[in-house]
């Protein structure tokens, strides 16, 4: 094989450019496989200067098979590079990879793609081609026993790739399309309203700190007697809870109702919201 044979099948396997890869080619003395170590290496050196850099842009994969839904995000600098199509075919077999997996990173990254390569060595030599920082962000994998899974995108990219996206767990015995078309309005309506819990109980307790902190400050500064300014205080934070629980949101298709009502007027007795998860990217 001559050089400019190896030299091109280097370029296929790395994606490299055809100066680096002649210049391996030579450093290797024609060893292919040492070539792609050498390129490897000098991949690392170039995405580990790149790792400073923000990463807010970039999607959410989704993928799914009968019985759970994964969502993954991946971050890159710039909303070209999200349309990239070295870019977007990573994220897709990673994605498909990631619901193997239920989400498990450690397990993720340390798993073989379709070049026999692990994700972490395809995440550098992407970085190294592309010339961003590009990096795995949050993951997630809805899977509950005897559910009905639902999923909603929005702006999306191409295919399962969006920059918002949605899964919904029904825990119920029935599967009819009443069901079905409940969870994918439920998803869009989680997409727009963004909850923060199932339930007021649920809100992590932080978040509460926080913006009662917020509410007493602001009224601190309002000149209202002590009572009053209590009794304000905690008409903020009722509203606050029930306007970020997803039970008690107004529906987006019916504002004069809550998500609860909706539930009852389907009138399926085992059926409950179980589990949801928004990710937006750059969130």
């Amino acid at each position: 094989m001559s050089d400019i044979e190896k030299v091109k099948k280097l370029r296929e396997a790395t994606g490299a450019g055809f100066k680096d890869c002649n210049l391996a080619i030579k450093e290797s003395g024609g060893d292919l496989d040492k070539a792609i170590e050498i390129l490897r290496v000098k991949g690392i050196s170039k995405a580990s200067k790149k790792m400073s850099r923000d990463a807010k842009e970039g999607v959410i994969a989704v993928s799914e098979n009968e019985k759970q839904i994964s969502l993954i995000e991946v971050n890159c600098e710039t909303d070209f590079v999200a349309k990239n199509d070295d870019f977007i075919n990573f994220v897709k077999e990673l994605s498909d990879l990631n619901n193997q997996v239920s989400s498990n990173v450690d397990n993720l990254k340390t798993s073989k793609m379709k070049n026999g390569q692990t994700v972490d060595e395809n995440l550098v030599a992407l970085i190294a081609k592309i010339g961003e920082k590009i990096t795995i962000g949050k993951t997630k994998t809805v899977f509950n026993e005897g559910s009905i899974n639902s999923k909603y995108l929005h702006t999306v990219v191409k295919d399962n790739l969006a920059k918002l996206a949605v899964a919904v767990s029904l825990e119920t015995k029935e599967s009819s399309d009443v069901v079905k078309n409940f969870g994918k309005q439920l998803s869009m309506h989680i997409a727009a309203s963004n909850p923060l819990a199932l339930d007021q109980k649920s809100i992590d307790q932080s978040i509460i700190d926080k913006e009662q902190e917020l509410v007493t400050e602001e009224l601190k500064n309002s000149g209202k007697p002590e009572e009053i300014a209590k009794k304000i205080s905690l008409g903020k934070m009722n509203k606050f809870k029930e306007e970020n629980s997803l039970l008690t949101q107004a529906w987006v298709m019916e504002p004069k109702k809550k998500v609860q009502d909706i539930l009852k007027e389907l009138a399926i007795p085992d059926l409950k919201i179980k589990e949801f998860v928004r990710f937006k990217i750059g969130e």
